[in-house]
């Protein structure tokens, strides 16, 4: 277990799988100030690796890009030499897309993922930690499929590995605010261009959480990880209606707009769910709490010793959140610059 806790990345070779996404940058941002020997960014976009690395200039020579795709397991394989930690955050995640496209999900989200584990066992990597997200809680859309059936692949390697010393953790986020392809920019998309948003239900509640959260949630847990766990984060509800009126009221603020904004009601697309949650009632069971997360210990290993290893106590998770208020949501917003 000498993988275990107070992990440090300096002068370490770190590989970001899908690195050029909204929490794939942040990550980097956070780990160049830790002084690794270099970061490896994988992804299969050309043009967001070129927009990047001008935005990364002055740290260029730490980085390195990496053209590639999860389906490849031959690829990753080669990316992975003499790699020590592996961030793996590339998904196909967009709801609507993946309903359309089961299979191509399937490919990116499940069979990626195996091919990520079978890589990093083969070139001995220390950990590896997948992200996950809320959506893999009793799925309703083959997004949520896919994620849940990754999240048991990864857990399911602590005991399939035999002598392998690779670790292998999860994160599970909600909603990260502001992030690509979130509703956020396309609340903000409608409302410059066309002074109309679309709602599916104002009443709908989301977890959600920032984007500095989601990063020193990735850095915790990988330091936390010992094999097979879940780690979640202490998120609040948001009711979409008001999260709507505060971008709104925001968006109007910074770019002068006095006209009304139009709220269009459209109703819940395919396989969405109007509550999310973050446990099954089992793992609420045995989930370790600690002041800002909850850890879920993986099945089939010991947890005898996880109270201690932890710091934490097993309490069972809650399920009867409120939602924050819209004022707390309008701080949050300033205090991330969101808009």
């Amino acid at each position: 277990m000498n993988n275990v806790g107070n992990v440090s990345y300096a002068g370490k070779s770190i590989l970001v799988i899908g690195g050029t996404g909204t929490i794939g940058r942040r990550l980097i941002q956070a780990l160049l100030r830790e002084n690794p020997k270099v970061i490896r960014i994988f992804s299969r976009d050309e043009h967001k690796q070129y927009e990047m690395c001008i935005d990364f200039k002055e740290d260029s020579g730490c980085l390195r890009f990496l053209i590639g795709d999860v389906r490849d397991q031959h690829r990753l394989s080669r990316a992975m030499e003499d790699i020590d930690y592996v961030f793996h955050c590339a998904a196909m995640k967009h709801v609507p897309a993946c309903e359309y496209n089961p299979f191509e999900a399937v490919q990116t989200n499940v069979i990626g993922t195996q091919n990520v584990i079978q890589a990093a066992i083969e070139n001995k990597v220390r950990k590896v930690l997948f992200t996950s997200t809320d959506k893999a809680i009793s799925p309703t859309n083959t997004y949520g499929a896919t994620k849940l059936t990754a999240e048991r692949l990864i857990s399911a390697t602590e005991y399939h590995k035999g002598a392998k010393s690779t670790i292998f953790s999860s994160v599970r986020f909600g909603n990260v605010m502001g992030s690509r392809g979130s509703v956020i920019p396309l609340f903000k998309k409608q409302i410059l261009e066309e002074q109309r948003i679309t709602l599916t239900d104002p009443n709908m509640l989301r977890y959600m959480m920032t984007p500095s959260q989601a990063i020193e949630l990735i850095l915790k847990a990988n330091n936390l990880a010992a094999g097979g766990e879940v780690f979640v984060l202490k998120m609040p509800l948001i009711r979409i209606g008001e999260l709507a009126e505060v971008v709104i009221e925001f968006t109007k603020l910074k770019y002068g707009i006095t006209d009304n904004i139009i709220i269009d009601e459209i109703g819940l697309r395919s396989g969405e769910k109007l509550f999310e949650e973050l446990m099954t009632d089992d793992e609420a069971l045995i989930a370790h709490e600690k002041e800002d997360m909850y850890i879920i210990p993986h099945n089939h290993k010991d947890r005898s010793n996880y109270n201690t290893r932890f710091n934490s106590i097993v309490k069972p998770f809650p399920n009867d959140f409120e939602a924050i208020s819209k004022k707390e949501i309008s701080d949050w917003f300033i205090k991330e610059n969101i808009i």
